[in-house]
């Protein structure tokens, strides 16, 4: 234990003594909006898993037991968001409560000597890392006495010696986790497996994962102190390769029947039931472990399904942009006693509210630095809060894909299996109704996401007052925080 906790933990004590001795215990304990008592949280993040990936978002390929069964015992939001359209940038966001626009760090993380491609207008440069003065979640539950550890996709540091590398400065542990180990796991990042070797496993039976180990036997060893235990997991990113035989056996025929590449859509499917696998196995330890009465459960993930995988219908579009299908994701939450189970929620939410939210339901005050996430508290218990005028911003200044985006697709529609060409952008969403601002032309495209989820019909010309009024929010928004916009090619960057 650090020599920070323990003081945290002593004052928490002699505070709890004053209380006592001054206005009573049912007094100390009494303000409704805290939670009775410090809950354990496991956050899981899943990487480039699509909105309607799940079983129980509509999935008609991919088989997801363990993650329906978290979302039956639990809540489900059906419009949650990722912070951006891309890792580095969603990731960073998470960690930080603060928006990808605010933080400057709207791509992945990237080398100083690269830059990003320069079309018809100038982006800003990449960002390297995440700067280790931002608050993480991990410092910010430090002050409430928890415990910390970190398994799975960093991703927002420059890669250190390979793909993906820690930084030795900037890694987990310089960002406040008392515990971080690298390891790739199971997934096709630690190397693509032989037909034969994949072909040993019994149907049923999947390779050993260390993400998901480490993060286990975390929890073992402090189950009997608050600890925050943030699992992120390389699933189901590219390169995409079932781990087992059986597995793509299963999906094979299935996959031909539907959308897209018959052959990458049985890998796929195999990945997202891994995925599923290993979720269900944190669960088990946590049911094991006796600590389900008292953990707070977050499933989510970083973006949209990529556009060559997955089959992001009804939505339009996909990771890499900023229609529905690039940012909206699944999200599930399960806390007993606190959120209901088997209950929706519809509000519109982004994962960078999970920094403040956590700081929330672990009893710490708001965060005194600026955030761009609120507490989903209420919603988690089901209490009724107004946010009908609140206001969700992305911003992504960047052309996609930086190399071969003159032969990518032009249009982005709904599942065309296919990397399309993304111009730089920036989106706001009030209520119903989401505005996307095209910076080469300058143009809006306005659409009503309750009657037109697909994003079809655009009603910028037909409603040119509410279409004028969301640009002005979005404008606003992205000069409060100081956003970074793209510029003429022939402008010279301060």
């Amino acid at each position: 234990m650090s020599a920070r906790r323990f003081a945290v933990r002593c004052l928490c004590v002699c505070l709890v003594l004053t209380l006592f001795f001054c206005v009573g215990v049912s007094d100390a304990v009494a303000a409704e909006d805290r939670p009775q008592s410090r809950p354990n949280i496991l956050f899981i993040l899943a990487d480039d898993l699509g909105w309607s990936d799940l079983g129980c978002y509509g999935a008609t390929l991919c088989e997801t037991p363990r993650l329906d069964r978290l979302a039956a015992e639990g809540m489900r939001f059906t419009n949650a968001y990722a912070p951006a359209p891309i890792c580095s940038a969603s990731r960073a966001s998470i960690l930080t409560g603060r928006s990808p626009a605010r933080l400057q760090f709207e791509f992945v993380t990237k080398p100083k000597d690269v830059s990003p491609p320069v079309r018809q207008l100038q982006p800003p440069p990449y960002t390297r890392d995440l700067p280790l003065e931002e608050v993480t979640l991990a410092e910010s539950l430090d002050e409430a006495g928890y415990g910390s550890a970190f398994s799975g996709k960093w991703h927002v540091t420059e890669h250190y010696k390979r793909y993906l590398g820690w930084r030795p400065d900037m890694g987990p542990r310089q960002q406040g986790f008392d515990v971080a180990i690298e390891a790739f796991g199971s997934h096709t990042y630690a190397g693509k497996r032989s037909e034969q070797e994949r072909s040993r496993y019994a149907v049923g039976a999947f390779p050993v994962d260390d993400v998901t180990g480490n993060a286990i036997r975390f929890m073992e060893e402090h189950r009997d102190e608050p600890f925050l235990m943030y699992v992120s997991h390389y699933f189901v990113h590219t390169p995409v390769q079932a781990p087992t035989t059986w597995l793509y056996e299963k999906y094979r025929d299935r996959a031909a029947e539907g959308p897209g590449d018959p052959e990458r859509r049985a890998h796929y499917a195999a990945f997202v039931a891994t995925l599923d696998h290993y979720v269900g196995q944190l669960l088990d330890a946590v049911d094991r472990l006796g600590l389900r009465e008292n953990t707070l459960v977050v499933f989510t993930s970083d973006n949209g399904g990529h556009p060559e995988y997955a089959d992001n219908a009804p939505l339009r579009g996909s990771k890499w942009n900023l229609y529905e299908g690039g940012i909206r994701v699944p999200m599930i939450v399960r806390w007993p006693g606190h959120v209901a189970a088997g209950t929706t929620c519809d509000v519109p939410v982004t994962a960078t509210d999970l920094f403040a939210t956590f700081r929330h339901v672990v009893g710490l005050p708001p965060a005194p630095q600026p955030l761009d996430g609120i507490s989903l508290l209420p919603l988690f218990e089901g209490r009724e809060i107004d946010l009908s005028q609140r206001e969700l911003v992305w911003h992504f200044p960047y052309y996609h894909p930086e190399k071969g985006y003159e032969e990518a697709q032009v249009g982005i529609g709904v599942n065309d299996f296919a990397v399309s060409r993304t111009t730089p952008q920036s989106a706001i969403r009030v209520g119903r109704y989401k505005l996307i601002h095209f910076y080469d032309d300058g143009r809006d495209e306005l659409y009503d996401l309750a009657d037109d989820l697909s994003e079809q019909h655009d009603l910028s010309d037909e409603q040119p007052e509410r279409t004028r009024q969301l640009r002005q929010r979005l404008n606003a928004a992205l000069s409060r925080m100081n956003a970074r916009l793209p510029v003429a090619a022939t402008e010279v960057r301060p």
